[in-house]
């Protein structure tokens, strides 16, 4: 496959455009070729200038990005790509420590993968990742749905969440989240109340295969706070349960 180009062999199947970025050309061929292989259609580019460019002309729905590129590496090309897609970020690094991750998370990565890893195994958490439901706890009508069978809006005060439009407003003002950052709130909103595990989030939003560190979910939520303006120390909307995980409600 010519690095500069893509496989398209299997969109009609599909439909799923994925940009590999990384500067080691062999490792980035690799790649392109197992998810071409499962009918992505595949885009590849070995610098950070370069996959913002292109991220931009084709509208990715999945981005395998190294942190390690030349230049602008992959944190700014994550935080810059942050500000006009929400595609899936999934991280390659070859820095296996907590506080690489965490800043990898902290830009908007969904996911990270540490070299050396198995492409078959990061093909298969980046499908995991596509067949998440886009409605969690809800029921969506197959047909030609009625006003009754459209979930009401979740309400928590001042915080509204449209699961069915995945659409969050705070005091009526848009609140923009990721797909992740939204999965998040809809799983927790889906039960208002009821403690949710991080492994119970990570198999909500992310899928029972996905294997990694919990703080995954930590990043996230603190995203979702932020975006939302809840002071951990003193929470509106998403609470912490100490050595268990979150809960959503409006009070104590």
């Amino acid at each position: 496959m010519d690095s500069a180009s893509q496989s398209s062999a299997g969109t009609a199947d599909f439909g799923y455009r994925a940009l590999v970025v990384d500067d080691e050309e062999s490792l980035a061929e690799v790649v392109a070729s197992y998810l071409a292989r499962e009918h992505f259609e595949v885009t590849v580019r070995h610098t950070g200038v370069e996959a913002l460019d292109v991220a931009r002309e084709v509208d990715p729905d999945v981005v395998v990005l190294d942190l390690g590129l030349p230049g602008i590496d992959g944190l700014e090309v994550c935080r810059q790509l942050r500000t006009f897609s929400d595609a899936y970020v999934v991280m390659l690094t070859a820095r296996d420590t907590e506080v690489d991750t965490i800043v990898g998370l902290s830009v908007g990565a969904d996911d990270y993968v540490t070299k050396p890893f198995s492409p078959r195994e990061l093909v298969a958490r980046i499908r995991a990742m596509l067949r998440r439901p886009r409605t969690v706890g809800t029921q969506v009508p197959t047909s030609n749905p009625s006003a009754a069978d459209v979930p009401k809006p979740r309400v928590f005060g001042p915080l509204s969440i449209d699961v069915a439009g995945r659409q969050v407003y705070l005091d009526t003002k848009p609140i923009t989240l990721t797909r992740t950052e939204f999965d998040i709130l809809a799983a927790l909103s889906s039960r208002p109340g009821v403690v949710w595990s991080r492994r119970q989030l990570i198999d909500a939003v992310w899928g029972e295969p996905w294997v990694g560190n919990s703080h995954l979910v930590d990043v996230h939520v603190g995203h979702v706070r932020r975006k939302l303006g809840d002071d951990p120390a003193e929470p509106r909307f998403v609470f912490t349960v100490r050595g268990v995980g979150y809960r959503m409600g409006t009070g104590r």
